[in-house]
């Protein structure tokens, strides 16, 4: 089994039906669990890489009626690399 967490921020806070249809989808085979954060209006949810991919769990969310602004990374993407300084052309 591999734990995988995909964290997803919404554009509206989700109705009764929408927050009743997500806790529906921890009853999949392969979701571990869901939580959401509405300060921030973000939903964590996590599941079992063996058993589903990031793209499935994405559309289980959809499908629930959860209106996804974007996906956020969990871990932030290295800094660019610095430029090398510029030689001087010796004569």
């Amino acid at each position: 089994m591999t734990t995988v967490e995909i964290f997803y921020r919404y554009t509206a806070p989700p109705s009764d039906a929408v927050a009743l249809a997500l806790a529906g989808i921890c009853d999949v085979y392969g979701i571990r669990g869901i939580k959401f954060n509405h300060e921030e209006r973000t939903l964590r949810v996590g599941y079992d890489a063996s058993r589903l991919s990031a793209a499935s769990v994405t559309k289980l969310v959809r499908q629930a009626g959860l209106e996804i602004a974007e996906i956020v990374a969990l871990i932030p993407p290295p800094p660019p690399a610095p430029k090398a300084a510029a030689v001087p052309a010796q004569a």
